[in-house]
C-alpha cells in the first residue's frame, strides 16, 4: 500500500441515531448521523406497519397459506 494516501481509519466512530440511540462502528468519520437503526426500525422491534392498498396484503398471505398447506 502507499503510504499517505488511505484516510485516517477510526475505530471507535460515534454513530447517533434519530432515535437517540448511540453505538460505535469503525469508520473514516468520527461521528455519524442516521435517522433509523435497528433498536427503531420497525423490522427489528416487531413494530411493522403495512399499508394494505386493495386487499394485497391478504391475497398475499391467503396465497403464502395455501402454498404452505400443499407442502
Amino acid at each position: 500500500m502507499k503510504k499517505d494516501i488511505h484516510p485516517k481509519y477510526n475505530d471507535k466512530a460515534k454513530v447517533t441515531c434519530a432515535c437517540g440511540a448511540t453505538f460505535p462502528v469503525g469508520s473514516t468519520m468520527n461521528e455519524i448521523n442516521v435517522e433509523i437503526c435497528s433498536q427503531c426500525h420497525p423490522f427489528y422491534t416487531g413494530n411493522e406497519k403495512v399499508l394494505d392498498t386493495a386487499g394485497r396484503v391478504d391475497r398475499f398471505k391467503k396465497r403464502a397459506a395455501s402454498a404452505k398447506a400443499k407442502k
